[in-house]
């Protein structure tokens, strides 16, 4: 799938610009990939599956979808000239949101939201967005971001009424290279807050290390330490924004050891301090 904030390289694709929205032609996507913002996708006609979180997430047409997307992913199954529109939040303006805690937590811990029901008027409202967008009038396209921070709230609020049918079952894996990547990414989402190495990791689940770098390269196209440090600046970051815990309590609750690890892992991989990221969503 194309994207303008794709990267295979392995390397964090985080991008300092703004709210984004396009439309294009759906493809399978050849290797996993991220970026630092919270993705809204519509499908407008037939089929694709999602390799996510070490799962895999059918999308059906006329359904949103929405989900945080520093979390790897890729498409694996499109049937022939899907036309898909894609909207690029800000996490910043994500998290700015007021929404329940408990759905932002969700989404920022892995959930893929998927609307629970088509509504007629979903495709042509978006649509609309995609054609008034490429005119930039910036007035307009002020417009239509704060519509679809709307929209957005309706999308989480509609999910949590009608969370138990809302989220397609994922299909059951034949591969692997997959068992292992959901074992392993349980594994660090409930024990990121501990030191964790690789050997360790694998003796829980119980797989070899080298096993389990190869399903996780396979499967998310990165490492199994990689995955741990995007997944502890995730709740680094959903700390920041929703409590008022000193810096060094949230490096150390999060796994990173000490402040100074934290600071440099922060700004290397979103190109600002935990200070300078929670000022700049008005707290202190």
């Amino acid at each position: 799938m194309k994207d303008d904030h794709s990267d295979t390289s392995g390397e964090w694709t985080g991008s300092p610009c703004g709210f984004l929205i396009e439309r294009h032609t759906a493809d399978a996507m050849s290797a996993a990939h991220w970026h630092d913002h919270v993705e809204i996708n519509l499908l407008l006609d037939g089929a694709m599956t999602y390799l996510f979180n070490g799962r895999q997430e059918q999308v059906e047409a006329g359904r949103l979808v929405l989900f945080w997307a520093a979390i790897p992913h890729q498409t694996i199954l499109v049937t022939q000239e899907a036309p898909l529109i894609c909207l690029y939040l800000p996490l910043v303006d994500f998290l700015a949101l007021s929404i329940d805690k408990k759905a932002r937590q969700a989404i920022m811990q892995g959930a893929f939201v998927v609307e629970p029901h088509r509504h007629e008027t979903t495709p042509p409202t978006v649509s609309a967005w995609v054609e008034e967008w490429g005119r930039g009038d910036p007035v307009r396209r002020q417009l239509i971001t704060e519509e679809v921070k709307l929209r957005l709230r309706r999308l989480i609020l509609d999910h949590a009424d009608g969370q138990g049918s809302s989220v397609a079952a994922p299909v059951t894996p034949v591969s692997p290279a997959i068992r292992h990547s959901e074992v392993l990414t349980d594994l660090i989402n409930r024990h990121f807050s501990e030191p964790l190495t690789l050997e360790l990791l694998g003796k829980r689940a119980n797989i070899h290390p080298t096993t389990a770098n190869r399903a996780f390269r396979d499967v998310l196209g990165i490492s199994v330490m990689e995955y741990l440090t995007r997944y502890r600046l995730a709740r680094a970051m959903q700390r920041l924004v929703e409590t008022e815990d000193s810096i060094l309590e949230i490096a150390l609750d999060c796994g990173f050891g000490s402040s100074s690890r934290f600071y440099d892992i922060f700004k290397q991989r979103s190109g600002t301090t935990p200070r300078q990221f929670r000022l700049s969503l008005g707290k202190r």
